[in-house]
């Protein structure tokens, strides 16, 4: 690896642009094998919203234009909305600046192909950001599968239920126009999902061969609010607020996914389990260093803490029993990600645009099926 520090370029400074940030920060203390960086250039519309984004988050440039951004670094981030990852993505990968993406790859299939078509053509890494891989407990599951311990895989059930949108009167934001978003709850929260079962389950299970889908909007419109916070008007809800969806994998097992924006109670509970003809497990997110495994011959569940050293990047931080957090696997995915930069080499624990690719087809197989009301080949 070179000392020189790689500059990183970031478009987008709010929700994700935090999470990234704090992990870059967080890498030379924790993760000094790590390349180091250089907080560079963050982009946005909003000058005075950006200049006090780059104070907090420590880089040192920032513009509002992206292409300014790509001629400067040499890591870009895209973690805009999804309507602005096709392009400048693709420019990034065209001038060999390699591109960490947030999910999912794209509104359609269509850009996501171009995406991934052009990440095929650069000669540098291009990942979709998919979190929730670098989890200690989620990769000790993706050992268990890969080494026999739950037998022939036979099912997976994931679920992904948030309740921010229960409230009509919730005002409207980017994530429910499909112009900008390209779904609602099946792209924003079951890429995740979809993501997950094949990282977990996909070696085992082989690809999916159809899938059944329902999508539903719940609030068809939503209030727009003034800059005081007031109601000024109301403006269409155009992706969906639920879906659901069956799996038929070609080893024959089966999956049952679903996410909700409007599931009551359920603030961000992602959870995923596998059943085998020799035994099971199942995570929550919202218990994030547990794993709970059913073993052949046992009668039950045992909770298994992953906080040991021995557990994927659980060295790096507190002594056993010391729990990390949420935040936590933002730091992983960068230490893998900036590590792919500097060695060339991209570990099978990161998400090339390629498989980006194939979870929107099968995000976009799901959609067509609702339409159709028939089952449909991704």
């Amino acid at each position: 690896m070179t000392d020189t520090p790689l500059t990183i370029g970031v478009l987008g400074y709010r929700f994700m642009g935090k999470a990234h940030a704090n992990a870059l920060a967080r890498l030379p203390m924790f993760f000094p094998d790590a390349p180091a960086v250089e907080r560079h250039t963050i982009v946005g519309r909003d000058e005075e919203a950006l200049a006090d984004a780059a104070d907090r988050f420590g880089f040192t440039h920032t513009t509002t234009d992206w292409a300014d951004a790509i001629d400067a670094v040499d890591v870009f981030y895209n973690l805009g909305p999804n309507h602005v990852h096709a392009e400048p993505s693709i420019a990034a990968l065209e001038a060999g600046v390699p591109v960490l993406c947030e999910k999912p790859l794209a509104p359609t299939l269509n850009e996501a192909g171009a995406m991934r078509d052009a990440a095929a053509a650069a000669d540098v890494p291009a990942c979709c950001a998919f979190n929730y891989r670098f989890v200690p407990a989620i990769r000790h599951a993706r050992t268990l599968i890969a080494d026999g311990e739950l037998g022939e895989i036979r099912q997976v059930r994931g679920r992904y239920l948030q309740d921010w949108l229960v409230d009509p009167e919730a005002p409207w934001a980017w994530r429910m126009d499909a112009d900008l978003a390209g779904s609602g709850a099946l792209g924003d929260l079951g890429a995740h999902t979809i993501d997950l079962a094949d990282f977990l389950v996909g070696d085992a299970v082989g690809g999916i061969e159809r899938v059944s889908g329902h999508l539903e909007t719940f609030v068809d419109e939503r209030p727009v609010l003034d800059d005081d916070g007031e109601v000024e008007g109301y403006r269409d809800v155009t992706v969906d607020d639920a879906y659901t969806a069956q799996v038929a994998y070609e080893s024959g097992a089966m999956g049952c996914f679903e996410a909700s924006r409007f599931a009551t109670g359920h603030k961000n509970d992602h959870t995923i389990e596998v059943h085998g003809s020799e035994g099971s497990l199942r995570f929550s997110l919202e218990r994030l260093n547990e794993l709970e495994v059913l073993r052949a011959g046992n009668r039950g569940y045992e909770t298994v803490l992953i906080t040991d050293a021995s557990d994927p990047y659980v060295d790096r931080w507190w002594p056993p029993g010391h729990v990390i957090g949420w935040e936590h696997t933002f730091v992983h995915e960068n230490y893998e990600f900036l590590r792919s930069v500097s060695t060339g080499n991209v570990p099978d624990v990161l998400s090339p645009f390629e498989n980006g690719y194939e979870v929107q087809c099968v995000l976009d197989a799901i959609k067509r099926s609702d339409e159709r009301g028939k089952w449909i080949a991704p």
